[in-house]
C-alpha cells in the first residue's frame, strides 16, 4: 500500500509518498480501505508547524476520511467487511466532556488517513449515512462535528427558534448553516462575496451581511434582530470582539479558532458587557458524531464540496487549499 508522510513544519514540499506492506488488524482493530479524505485547516497548521496538539515524526497526515472495512481483528463485533465507515478525530473520546486522556488524534499523534489502507480502533468507527458518497462522508469528522458541537454541545438544547450567525463559506460555517436550518433556527450569514451570498441563500441562509460593505457586521446583526443580538454566533475567524457585540445577552459564542495571523486581543470587559458564554470547541465526541448523523439522515443533508483531487495529486490539493482558502466554497476532497 501507499501512504503519504510528513513532519510538522515541513510544509507542502515535505509531503512524501512511501510504500508499505499491507497491515493486518490486531485485537480491537479494523483495516479500512480509504476511499476519500478531506482537508481541514488543522492540516495546514501541521504543515506550518503551529498546530497546538502533538504531531509525531513522519506522521501519515489528515484526520478526516471515509472508506470500506476490509478486515477485522480478534474480538471485533461492531464492524464487518463491507461496512462503509468514517472515524472520530479523537478515537478514544466516546462521550462526555473532553479531557487530556483523549488527546491522541488521527493525523497528529496517531497516523491519519491519507493512505490506501488504515488501521483504526473499532470503537472509533462511525457508520456513513446511506445517502452519502465516500467523498461526502469524508468531510464530516472535523468540520461537521465541530459545527454540530458549536450548535448543540453547550447543554442548552436545540437552537430551534433562535438566531444563529455564521461566518463565511468554509466547511464549519456551511455545516453550521445547514444544521441550524434543519434544527429550526434562523441564520444570518456573513460573507464578502456577492457570488457566495447567492449560494449561502440557496443553502438556506435567511439574511446575508456583506462584511466588505459592512465591516461592522455586528451592528448589522443587531439591526436584523431589532437590537437584541443573535442567540448563537459560530466564530471561525477569531473576531471575538465583534462576535460578543453581535450576541444576545445570555447567548453563546462558539470559538472555533482563528484563520490567519496574530489573533486580536480580547478586552475582558467585552465578555462582561455581552453577558454571554464564550466556549472553545474541540471538535466533538463519537456520541455527538452519531447524533449529528441522525440529523443528516433525517433531512437528507449533503455536504458542500468545492473541489476533488486524485490521490496522486494530494500535494496539489494542499496547495489549492492554502492558496485559495478565502475563495473556496465548501470542502477540498482527495479520492483514494
Amino acid at each position: 500500500m501507499r501512504s503519504y508522510h510528513v513532519n510538522s513544519g515541513a510544509g507542502i514540499a515535505g509531503l512524501t509518498i512511501k510504500d508499505h506492506p499491507d497491515p493486518r488488524p490486531g485485537p480491537g482493530q479494523v483495516l479500512v480501505a480509504v476511499r476519500a479524505v478531506s482537508l481541514s485547516y488543522r492540516e495546514l497548521m501541521i504543515l506550518r508547524g503551529d498546530y497546538v496538539l502533538p504531531v509525531k515524526p513522519d506522521v501519515v497526515p489528515v484526520s478526516d476520511g471515509a472508506g470500506e472495512v476490509v478486515a477485522v481483528g480478534p474480538g471485533v463485533r461492531t464492524a464487518k467487511p463491507g461496512d462503509r465507515v468514517t472515524a472520530t478525530l479523537f478515537p478514544s473520546w466516546q462521550d462526555g466532556p473532553f479531557g487530556l486522556q483523549h488527546l491522541p488524534q488521527l493525523g497528529g499523534s496517531l497516523d491519519g488517513l491519507l493512505t490506501e489502507l488504515a488501521l483504526l480502533d473499532a470503537n472509533a468507527l462511525v457508520p456513513i449515512p446511506d445517502h452519502l458518497s465516500y467523498e461526502e462522508a469524508a468531510t464530516l469528522p472535523c468540520a461537521a462535528v465541530t459545527a454540530w458541537n458549536a450548535l448543540t454541545g453547550d447543554g442548552s438544547g436545540s437552537p430551534s427558534g433562535q438566531t444563529v450567525v455564521t461566518q463565511g463559506s468554509g466547511g464549519v460555517s456551511l455545516f453550521a448553516l445547514q444544521f441550524a436550518k434543519a434544527l429550526g433556527a434562523r441564520v444570518i450569514a456573513t460573507t464578502s462575496s456577492p457570488a457566495k451570498a447567492e449560494r449561502l441563500s440557496a443553502l438556506g441562509a435567511d439574511e446575508i451581511i456583506d462584511s466588505r460593505a459592512t465591516p461592522d457586521w455586528a451592528a448589522g446583526v443587531r439591526e436584523l434582530t431589532s437590537g437584541q443580538g443573535a442567540e448563537r454566533v459560530v466564530d471561525v475567524v477569531g473576531d471575538l470582539g465583534q462576535s460578543l457585540r453581535a450576541v444576545a445577552i445570555g447567548g453563546h459564542v462558539a470559538s472555533v479558532g482563528f484563520v490567519s495571523g496574530q489573533p486580536p486581543l480580547l478586552d475582558p470587559r467585552a465578555i462582561f458587557a455581552a453577558g454571554a458564554v464564550v466556549r472553545g470547541i474541540a471538535v466533538g465526541s463519537r456520541a455527538q458524531f452519531l447524533a449529528m448523523n441522525q440529523l443528516i439522515e433525517a433531512h437528507r443533508l449533503r455536504p458542500v464540496i468545492d473541489r476533488v483531487f486524485p490521490f496522486d495529486q494530494a500535494p496539489d490539493a494542499y496547495r489549492h487549499y492554502a492558496s485559495s482558502s478565502g475563495e473556496t466554497f465548501g470542502k477540498i476532497v482527495i479520492t483514494v
